[in-house]
């Protein structure tokens, strides 16, 4: 009778603990962080048709095409596992490569304004338009990323939830964050010179 009076103790108590809820949002940051991936995968699958694309402009700046290349290797380069997301300077590292990623095709993209062949180009158009479909994709599954460990994270730092957190080892996730927040805080400068 004391057992099974004990049992049912512990199953009271261990219904309220959160333990439950750690797993649910845990593989919910989990599934969220792949879609995160998935999306920058298809961003990097991108490059190689966006390069061959360019590199048919005689005159284009190779820097400007080494530096993307570049990027797009230092970020796949990175392996990308769900354990990630819970090593802060692993997922620092990450947020980092593929941010330079995104630098490098933004100015691909600037300089690219300038060639009139190259904007005539069907196939460069159509990977111009894939390439900014796949950035709104990336940050619509950041985002829901975002929010998913937002929620872990309020579970994991609440009482007394954050006392299951701490026996079961689950800690707060690292989120996305600005890279240059000092920089893009700064007004821009605004200049209609006279033409």
């Amino acid at each position: 009778m004391k057992r099974l009076f004990a049992i049912l103790l512990m199953a009271t108590a261990l219904t309220g603990c959160g333990y439950n809820d750690f797993q649910r949002l845990d593989e919910d940051t989990k599934s969220r962080w792949s879609e995160v991936l998935n999306q920058y995968q298809r961003r990097a699958d991108l490059v190689p048709n966006i390069v061959a694309s360019v590199k048919g402009e005689a005159n284009f700046e190779q820097e400007t095409l080494t530096k993307v290349i570049e990027a797009r290797s230092k970020a796949t380069s990175i392996q990308a596992t769900p354990e990630l997301i819970n090593d802060p300077a692993a997922f620092d590292k990450f947020q980092q490569a593929q941010g330079e990623l995104s630098s490098a095709l933004s100015r691909l993209m600037v300089v690219a304004e300038q060639y009139p062949q190259l904007q005539a180009n069907q196939a460069f158009r159509d990977l111009r338009v894939t390439l900014e479909g796949t950035e709104n994709r990336i940050t619509v599954a950041r985002n829901a990323y975002i929010q998913s460990v937002q929620q872990y994270n309020v579970l994991a730092r609440s009482f007394p939830t954050n006392l299951t957190g701490m026996v079961f080892g689950y800690k707060a996730k690292p989120n996305f964050t600005v890279q240059n927040e000092a920089e893009i805080a700064r007004p821009p400068t605004v200049d209609f010179g006279n033409k």
